[in-house]
Formats: C-alpha cells, sequence, structure tokens
C-alpha cells in the first residue's frame, strides 16, 4: 500500500512538471507566451515554462511570429534575461542536534533532513526578450534573426 502511495505522490510531481502546449499565457502566472508592445517595432516577448530551454526557444518562435505579424522580416533582440524562479535553498541536507532534559532525565537527538527538488526547480521560469522589427537588410550582429528561418527552425518548439 505505502508503495502504490510513493508512486502515485512521484506521478503526480511528474504531471506538475510538464510542458503546456505552445500558445498564450491565460493570466499573468500561467504558462505560454506573453507580448507587450512597447512602441513602432518595439516588443517585449515573454514565454513561460517548466523548462528553461523550452522557454527560451518558444519566445524566438513567438518573436519571429510578431515580427512577420507586423509586416517585418527580421527581428533584434536588444535585451534578454531569463527568471528561474528557483528559491534559495531549493535542495540539499541539513544536520541538527536537540538536546532537552527534564524530571525524567536529559536526552539528546541528532536529526537528518534531505530536500529533494524533483522538478528540477520550485516553478515555472520565463525569458524574456525585447525585440525591435524591421525589414530589408538584416543588422549584422549575432542578436539578428530572420524571422521566416526562425520560423521553420522552431515550428515545433
Amino acid at each position: 500500500m505505502t508503495k502504490w502511495i510513493a508512486v502515485s505522490a512521484l506521478a503526480l510531481l511528474g504531471a506538475c512538471a510538464t510542458s503546456v502546449p505552445y500558445g498564450p499565457a491565460t493570466s499573468d502566472s500561467a504558462k505560454g507566451y506573453s507580448v507587450q508592445p512597447i512602441e513602432n517595432n518595439r516588443f517585449r516577448v515573454a514565454y513561460r515554462d517548466n523548462s528553461m530551454e523550452i522557454a527560451r526557444s518558444r519566445a524566438l518562435r513567438r518573436a519571429a511570429e510578431v515580427t512577420l505579424e507586423n509586416g517585418n522580416e527580421w527581428f533584434l533582440v536588444t535585451t534578454a534575461y531569463s527568471d528561474t524562479g528557483e528559491l534559495a535553498g531549493g535542495g540539499g541536507t541539513s544536520v541538527s542536534i536537540g538536546g532537552a532534559s527534564g524530571s525524567r532525565g536529559s536526552s539528546v537527538g541528532v536529526g537528518l533532513g534531505i530536500a529533494l527538488p524533483l522538478g528540477g526547480s520550485s516553478g515555472p521560469v520565463e525569458h524574456v526578450m525585447e525585440i525591435i522589427t524591421g525589414s530589408g537588410q538584416k543588422p549584422e550582429s549575432a542578436n539578428a534573426y530572420d524571422a521566416n528561418d526562425v520560423l521553420a527552425n522552431l515550428s515545433g518548439a
């Protein structure tokens, strides 16, 4: 019986750690993408997921889509950062020693604790990029992307 409880708990934790299909976030804390126009041809694109690799790939994919939706051909990533959402001390071991005394004598105890971050992080991660979109000659920069090429390579991301 105990074995089945443990297996069920691990299955439930695994289900919580899966990625959702590509699409818009339904709220500020939901997984998916969000796009915020900043000014003409400048946007903040974010993607939230449990996997940083997926969040980065899908943010690039959404940036390419936004570029083409606005009639442009390329985008330049001017700023990018990732928010891992991890809490400090997410895993590890701890040892504690305690003692007590009373009318029946005294005692000393030692405790060992182990924290296992089973999901890899304590919550969803988010990758955020600020982009500028344009047409014509793509800028000579490692941070400049052809929107059609990105979509061709990341459409399954």
